[in-house]
């Protein structure tokens, strides 16, 4: 799996997110107006070109990432954090739901000055707001290398929405994500 970390294209942004499995945020994401594409992958560990299964052992250090690109003129990093905090629990350390191990930690991996300092205000006003019952515990990072997911990780929950960890997890995250984000989503 090459690193795929380039510059984004002119008048777009990168954003690259972990928050538990990538399957979920990814599938969110791609339905945002603005949001060219979202794609699943690795990012924070030491080892290079990481394969899904050393990524599950917990050894190479990576988390499980969606990188997006976006059209900051149709939506901001804000209002994708915003998503991004919406779909998954900032509170649990290396933990989503079942899924444990530092490869499911809840990360904001930035690639400007800006993103940093919008990371850290908006994890300061969830926090100010008391919008979570427990501390969030969200890792805000500077940018490595993203190595992309093996294929069958990317669209996952498009390309498979009977299998019963779509059915029973992402399906009704991705409804509850519908409702509250009408506006926000793609035509």
């Amino acid at each position: 799996m090459p690193d795929s970390s380039s510059p984004p294209p002119p008048g777009k942004e990168i954003a690259t997110l972990g928050g538990g499995c990538f399957w979920c945020i990814e599938a969110a994401l791609n339905q945002l107006k603005g949001v060219d594409s979202a794609e699943s992958g690795y990012m924070g560990g030491k080892q290079p070109n990481p394969t899904y299964e050393t990524i599950c052992t917990g050894v190479s250090g990576h988390a499980e990432v969606v990188q997006v690109t976006f059209d900051p003129s149709t939506i901001t990093f804000r209002e994708i954090l915003e998503v991004f905090f919406a779909l998954h629990d900032p509170t649990t350390l290396n933990r989503q739901g079942n899924d444990m191990g530092t490869q499911y930690r809840s990360v904001v991996f930035y690639h400007s000055p800006d993103q940093e300092a919008t990371a850290k205000k908006v994890i300061e006003t969830l926090t100010n707001d008391k919008l979570f019952d427990s501390p969030i515990v969200t890792e805000v990072s500077p940018a490595q290398p993203f190595y992309m997911g093996e294929d069958y990780h990317q669209e996952y929950f498009v390309r498979n929405p009977t299998q019963p960890y779509c059915t029973s997890l992402i399906g009704p995250k991705i409804a509850k994500f519908r409702k509250q984000f009408e506006s926000k989503l793609k035509v």
